[in-house]
């Protein structure tokens, strides 16, 4: 979608924002492991390889999909990066929203605008889809950095809903 140069280290490098690609799913599949450990899962919680790939597959190409990924691509790192999402319908009135599910950016890159120029290239994939009035997310009320960082982007906190969950009762 669009290359960003990113500022703030020894020399300045460019990453390219893209949707996501079939041949991308091996490195997608490594990439979420890199998500969960950053969110504290241990070893013994860490999906299989092959599984992983199997679902992140079946997700964003399977018939239909069931998500969507915009993917953050260093020409030396490889996948650096990842803005997973899905459409909602209804948001108001019998529009859908873009919702983000995941926005993770490897820690040699944050603080550099890259997770800014994600959620940019979110709105303009929203703006872009007939009939989306809005991008969702959310983040833990116990994760300082993440709210810290919206709040730079300008964007205020929501605090009109309470979020359920409750597992499927399938593996």
């Amino acid at each position: 979608m669009n290359d960003a140069i990113v500022e703030g280290q020894e020399a300045p490098m460019t990453v390219t924002i893209r949707p996501a690609e079939k041949r991308d799913v091996p490195a997608v599949a490594e990439l979420i492991e890199e998500i969960e450990r950053f969110y504290g899962a241990a070893d013994t919680d860490i999906q299989p390889l092959d599984e992983r790939r199997a679902q992140v597959e079946e997700a964003l190409f399977g018939a239909p999909p069931l998500a969507y990924a915009l993917l953050v691509e260093d020409a030396t790192e490889g996948i650096v990066g990842l803005a997973a999402y899905s459409f909602l319908w209804p948001a108001a009135g019998s529009s859908h929203s873009l919702f983000l599910k995941e926005l993770y950016v490897r820690d040699t890159l944050r603080r550099q605008g890259v997770g800014a120029r994600l959620m940019d290239e979110l709105r303009a994939v929203a703006a872009a889809r007939p009939g989306c009035s809005r991008v969702e997310w959310m983040t833990d009320s116990d994760n300082p950095g993440a709210r810290a960082f919206y709040k730079s982007l300008g964007f205020a906190e929501f605090d009109g809903k309470i979020v359920y969950r409750v597992d499927s009762g399938t593996a």
